[in-house]
């Protein structure tokens, strides 16, 4: 499958953000937290990440948005609030900008990412230890962008996510193979990126 569906947004009848999540809990911990059961009420924003999203906010050098959409985790939810304060904006969650899931790996080190990471370079359609294919992650996040594209224009939309997701989606507006997402440098916490 391929995915120049995503190169063709371009123009957009929007500007988007793509930011990920301040430093959470689960970070703090070294731990692998995807699944629902456990990220959405649970493993939110660390003092690090607050203290990030203070000095984000404080000096936002980014065009200012005028929509937050995020994914429902809590840790992703706390970091829009934060900005939603700022712009006076309430942010509205979306189910399919949540974190990656890991499968049978959830709960256990974050030092695991780098096997699966692994597996992705050789196959990104594969499922092993019952993670989520990169090409189906790749396909929620282009949906995202796709509905908001057919639902408003000329809106500058902030879309708070994961590390992974946003990796693979800047993958695929590159044209570059899926493979290759973790070619690219991986973003921060609380780091924003504007889509050209």
């Amino acid at each position: 499958m391929t995915y120049d569906a995503l190169n063709a947004l371009s123009p957009r009848a929007n500007r988007y953000l793509l930011m990920r999540h301040g430093h959470s809990q689960a970070n703090e911990r070294g731990l692998i937290i995807s699944d629902p059961r456990h990220g959405l009420s649970d493993y939110g924003l660390s003092r690090v990440g607050e203290d990030q999203l203070s000095r984000l906010v404080e000096g936002w050098q980014w065009p200012r948005p005028s929509r937050i959409v995020h994914s429902d985790f809590l840790r992703t939810a706390q970091t829009a609030a934060r900005v939603g304060e700022r712009f006076g904006i309430v942010p509205e969650p979306e189910a399919r900008l949540r974190e990656r899931l890991f499968g049978d790996l959830e709960a256990g080190q974050a030092s695991r990412y780098e096997e699966v990471w692994a597996l992705d370079a050789r196959d990104p359609s594969h499922g092993q230890h019952g993670v989520e294919p990169v090409a189906a992650v790749a396909e929620r996040m282009r949906a995202v962008i796709e509905s908001l594209e057919a639902s408003f224009s000329g809106e500058t939309i902030l879309l708070v996510s994961h590390g992974d997701p946003l990796q693979i989606l800047l993958t695929a507006l590159e044209g570059r193979p899926l493979s290759q997402h973790r070619d690219r440098p991986a973003l921060a916490p609380a780091s924003v990126t504007l889509l050209a």
